[in-house]
């Protein structure tokens, strides 16, 4: 009798499957091939963005999000702060067709909390919700009208995965409303680490074709932040839109860098037509540049666009 079993292990902050074969004494082996995977390539999309923080709708460079110091002080780097409430942003989004944008709410203050439920209320079924995150509150949010709810540091605890939990709330709010937040850095200048607690953790776990394969079995998507390039407006990181692009077995959208239309339009090809978008600081309605029309406009070009197969 041939068994096969899948064990997660860790090599050097690699996140892997490592299979077991064990025969039978008949000495018969079998071979277990990876089947071929197919890709549905649908249309590239543009996701909009509310992000929340001490209740009001702001820009901020993420990388610069942290605790309150002791003695008050903040290195936070703001780039913008709205006078709109986040359920008008909702609203907007509502009006202009567009789907699976996130609101993330950057503390887990009560007045935070409070604009991310009037986001989801204003459009309910429309946005995805992330930020505190864990087995007691994820069900609550679905229930306020978020179409899914985004993980990360509850998943990756203390820098490594804690797969225990991840399952957890699998079962909880099932895999199909299930988001996880990859966002990362690189580590030593070589590779990509997912970092978590307001991006200022480097985990254990390397982003890579092996983890994607593996965390794709317990989401819908993911969400992945490129933040080494985050809310700085100097271009997008290429090389992780591509790796994204390459191996992400699920939906996945990309944020990070977004200056210009031309940014936009080189997702699209690094990612091979497989990665979506969200663009933050450089929108007007941000007080950035680039008009938040252009995009939608780009948004509903590309849903007019046809699908391919890829296998």
């Amino acid at each position: 009798m041939t068994t096969f079993s899948s064990q997660l292990y860790s090599n050097g902050g690699r996140i892997s499957l490592l299979h077991k074969t064990q025969t039978s004494p008949s000495k018969k082996h079998l071979t277990f091939s990876k089947p071929s995977r197919v890709q549905v390539i649908s249309a590239v999309q543009f996701r909009p963005c509310i992000d929340i923080h001490k209740g009001k709708v702001k820009q901020i460079v993420g990388s610069t999000l942290s605790d309150s110091k002791e003695d008050g002080s903040s290195v936070l780097v703001t780039n913008f702060e709205s006078d709109k409430s986040a359920e008008e942003y909702a609203k907007m989004y509502r009006e202009d067709g567009l789907t699976g944008g996130h609101v993330i709410m950057l503390g887990a203050d009560p007045l935070s909390q409070a604009a991310a439920l009037g986001a989801l209320h204003a459009y309910p079924g429309g946005l995805q919700v992330g930020g505190g995150i864990n087995a007691e509150n994820c069900l609550s949010y679905i229930e306020e009208g978020a179409s899914h709810v985004i993980v990360t540091s509850y998943v990756f605890n203390n820098g490594k995965l804690d797969l225990e939990r991840l399952k957890d709330l699998v079962k909880i709010v099932g895999k199909q409303r299930l988001i996880l937040d990859l966002s990362c850095r690189k580590k030593d200048g070589r590779r990509y680490a997912i970092v978590t607690d307001r991006w200022q953790k480097f985990s254990d776990v390397l982003l890579d074709e092996e983890s994607l394969e593996f965390l794709g079995g317990f989401a819908d998507e993911f969400l992945v932040h490129g933040v080494d390039v985050e809310g700085k407006k100097l271009g997008i990181d290429e090389e992780l839109v591509a790796l994204l692009g390459n191996y992400s077995p699920i939906p996945v959208t990309y944020a990070g860098g977004v200056t210009v239309m031309d940014d936009v339009e080189r997702i699209k090809e690094a990612g091979k037509g497989r990665v979506d978008v969200t663009v933050g600081s450089a929108l007007d309605i941000f007080g950035g540049n680039l008009p938040y029309k252009d995009v939608v406009t780009w948004h509903h070009k590309q849903a007019a666009e046809p699908s391919s197969t890829l296998h």
